[in-house]
């Protein structure tokens, strides 16, 4: 919504109108007639209505409008008010059914072991042991997994652990993490870099600046971790199948199930059920491809699902980063001269078809690092893309959920390094970014001209003296009794192995208290508090 705010109000106000052509023209009445609300489209003199889902085909078949007008926000019917959401009562009372809930007659549950190498595929397989599973009825094979398929997710799953399989390992077998994030170390200054950005003189500024800060970051691949893990129910037939399962790209699962099968598309019927956690991993439709391989070579209804174990070694993941800043410091200790190399894959050159030609920017990989929200003068961002052996796409915040981390743990070092507390130093960086005679020379927050509201200075500079507030009012709220205990005594010898590492953020927290708790100014960071408050919560509980 962010991001495309204008674009989505057109769309909708598009379809608005196209519905009400739809309506008019099944009438024959002037579409100034027709309204449309709360789902409906009404002639207003004669009373008649139709449901949007009446009127889809026809509406898809208008013209598409140009130019319409937008709703002025005195109409607005639900944007801005606290609108109570339709499925609260079923998802608070477990009436709610979800993709993993659906029963079939005649159903049966697949349980599913993946070659646990990327590119691995099945070499043998001894199934003895699981047909003599009880409720065992199946053993199916494919290329790169094989299927227990039981009278109940029990039976299947212990078929499955009682299999005995031989895999290939491919040309993967020997990968690493090591070896990952070491390609990605050696890709810095080695590689060609596209530019993101580049503002103001950032050779001249480091070369003055006072005090040179540097630091690198390495971020491990991410799983999605949805709570229900994957699962499609799915019952093929000679001419045509039909498909159960939550997906964020519905269409995209229809298009690869008819190719798998051998289908037109609307032979592939796609009942979209509600997603138990997407975060992105729904946007990927690798389980609906693997459901139909499985699926076609049986006659009944088949339920497949993912162990978590499963789910998470066969996820794909968010990609693994590694980022060098580099920062210069005036005599005031504010920067003067910002440098961010971002290092990793390319989701986008993954996940779109045709994928993303070489020399061109990644926007998911340098978003929120293109426009760090502070007094930067002069800025440079890079970004070199790597890509992994391992499937990768967007993860929960997407490009943000990495570089907003690196961003704010750079900028607890350069408040280290000025002698600053965290807060106030941010405070500072902030105000001055965003001062009327700083902000008309600054760049745009977003070059492409989408919409972002950015919080007024004073909301999110009490924001920040409330996060220190809380935080300091954490560690105070710590009564002797806890510190005495077990989680008290773990805390001091974390304390204490933490002091023994030589980095900056390290060398702070030696100043600590008596009790073997950080000293105030480290916890003071907005982007701190959530983990801590959390934390305290947990304990506390």
């Amino acid at each position: 919504m962010r991001g495309a705010w204008v674009p989505l109000r057109q769309a909708g106000a598009a379809a608005r109108t196209m519905l009400i052509g739809a309506a008019a023209a099944r009438w024959g009445v002037p579409a100034a007639e027709c309204t449309a609300q709360r789902g409906v489209i009404t002639h207003g003199p004669s009373g008649r209505s139709l449901r949007y889902g009446e009127l889809v085909e026809d509406a898809g078949r208008q013209p598409v409008p140009k130019d319409v007008p937008l709703k002025e926000p005195a109409q607005w019917q639900i944007i801005g008010k606290p609108v109570k959401r339709l499925d609260t009562p079923s998802k608070t009372d477990g009436s709610a059914v979800f993709g993993i809930d659906i029963r079939l007659p005649d159903m049966k549950v697949a349980a599913v072991s993946a070659c646990p190498v990327f590119g691995g595929k099945l070499r043998g397989l001894d199934e003895a042991a699981a047909l003599a599973t009880p409720g065992v009825r199946d053993i199916i094979r494919i290329e790169d997994a094989v299927a227990v398929v039981g009278d109940h997710y029990w039976a299947a799953n212990q078929g499955l652990r009682a299999l005995r399989i031989d895999w290939d390992n491919g040309p993967n077998a020997k990968l690493s993490s090591r070896e990952l994030i070491g390609k990605l170390r050696g890709a810095y200054g080695k590689r060609p870099a596209v530019q993101a950005r580049h503002d103001g003189d950032v050779d001249g500024a480091l070369a003055r600046a006072t005090k040179r800060v540097e630091a690198a970051y390495e971020l491990p691949f991410l799983a999605h971790a949805t709570m229900e893990p994957i699962n499609t129910s799915i019952h093929v037939r000679p001419d045509g199948c039909d498909i159960w399962v939550g997906m964020q790209v519905p269409t995209v699962a229809q298009s690869i199930a008819a190719k798998v099968l051998g289908l037109p598309p609307e032979k592939a019927a796609i009942h979209n059920q509600l997603i138990g956690g997407g975060f992105g991993r729904r946007l990927v439709a690798d389980s609906i491809g693997q459901a139909a391989v499985i699926a076609k070579q049986v006659s009944y209804p088949l339920k497949i699902v993912w162990s978590r174990e499963e789910d998470i070694q066969h996820d794909f993941y968010r990609p693994a980063y590694y980022d060098r800043l580099t920062a210069g410091l005036g005599p005031d200790g504010l920067p003067v001269a910002w440098v961010d190399h971002v290092i990793g894959g390319s989701v986008m050159g993954n996940y779109f078809p045709g994928g993303l030609p070489e020399g061109k920017l990644d926007a998911d990989a340098v978003e929120a690092a293109l426009q760090p929200p502070y007094d930067l003068p002069a800025v440079h961002v890079d970004w070199t893309r790597e890509d992994p052996p391992v499937p990768i796409t967007w993860w929960r915040g997407v490009g943000p959920a990495h570089n907003v981390y690196v961003v704010e743990c750079f900028m607890d070092e350069l408040a280290h390094a000025a002698g600053r507390d965290p807060v106030d130093y941010r405070r500072r960086c902030w105000e001055s970014c965003h001062a009327p005679a700083r902000c008309s020379t600054s760049p745009p927050r977003n070059p492409a001209g989408a919409h972002h509201s950015r919080p007024a200075t004073g909301a999110v500079s009490r924001c920040m003296t409330a996060s220190a507030a809380i935080s300091r009012w954490w560690w105070k709220s710590l009564s002797p009794t806890w510190a005495r205990s077990s989680c008290g005594a773990w805390w001091r010898r974390w304390t204490a192995a933490r002091s023994s590492i030589p980095t900056p953020s390290r060398r702070r927290s030696r100043a600590g208290s008596s009790s073997g708790f950080p000293p105030r100014s480290t916890v003071t960071s907005p982007l701190k508090v959530a983990v801590y408050s959390r934390a305290i919560s947990t304990i506390t509980a």
